[in-house]
């Protein structure tokens, strides 16, 4: 099996990197950065990130597996001290598909006044804002106008994505096998003008949310830790993406558990 390590730059996750070389070579897995089977992330949920779009043109082939060298990560799966025991299950299961489980992404389309749309895939989430002030935009769904909006802006997140920043929005907690997207605003102004839902709204795949910014709007969008600006942007579309992201699990790490762990348990709790 060939593999590739992305870690952050830190001596521990460093370290463990090397050391992660060293193992694999002498189990007989193959290291290579052009065609991996499997990426190995080592650090924490940030590097996972970066992870997912360095190799994001080869979402089809490519699995990922995280090593949480922090406290414990929605991406890691895996303990700095465990290195030995997931090369050992790497080197014995190769790339087993039946441990492979696959999530939805965010697509979103940004289209400019000129030139043809840039589409973008989000692990996490997509926000966008107004450089400077309040945005204003009307929402349409399916082609419908929905709601006109004045606030500082939205987060679109996937459902793995759902427990980071549309979390702290008051946005839901979804299961991540769910295919759907999650739009959630922020700081929506309400009065006789602009009037919205105020709540997050959940979407199904194949349904389309449109977000048109009134003319002469500078805006910041982000994908996932990737940060864009531009002038003359008057639509993003954003949908659940028809690509997917794959997670090698070799053992059982249920997500409810995993929200436990993040959220809820205490240090000294059993």
């Amino acid at each position: 099996m060939r593999y590739e390590v992305l870690c952050r730059d830190d001596a521990l996750s460093g370290d463990l990197a090397e050391r992660f070389h060293r193992l694999a070579a002498g189990r007989g897995l193959i290291r290579s950065a052009a065609e991996p089977d499997v990426v190995v992330s080592i650090g924490g949920d940030g590097t996972m990130l970066q992870a997912f779009h360095t190799f994001r043109s080869s979402l089809d082939r490519v699995a990922f597996v995280g090593i949480h060298t922090g406290r414990l990560g929605f991406f890691a799966d895996w303990q700095a001290d465990e290195l030995e025991q997931l090369v050992d299950c790497m080197a014995i299961y190769k790339r087993d598909e039946t441990r492979i489980v696959r999530y939805p992404l965010v697509s979103v389309e940004i289209h400019r006044a000129a030139g043809g749309p840039i589409r973008h895939e989000a692990l996490n989430e997509a926000t966008v804002r107004r450089r400077e002030g309040t945005l204003v935009a009307e929402v349409h769904l399916n082609g419908q106008l929905f709601e006109t909006f004045r606030g500082d802006g939205f987060c679109v997140s996937s459902p793995i994505g759902s427990t980071a920043y549309n979390k702290s929005l008051g946005g839901a907690i979804i299961h991540p096998t769910l295919e759907s997207i999650q739009i959630t605003e922020m700081a929506s102004i309400n009065n006789r003008v602009y009037r919205t839902v105020g709540s997050p709204i959940i979407l199904p795949k194949h349904h389309v949310c449109d977000i048109m910014p009134k003319p002469d709007q500078p805006l910041t969008v982000t994908v996932d830790h990737l940060h864009f600006e531009w002038e003359d942007v008057v639509r993003l579309r954003c949908r659940v993406s028809d690509k997917t992201v794959s997670f090698i699990r070799y053992r059982p790490f249920p997500f409810w558990q995993r929200v436990r762990e993040g959220f809820i348990r205490n240090e000294g709790d059993e």
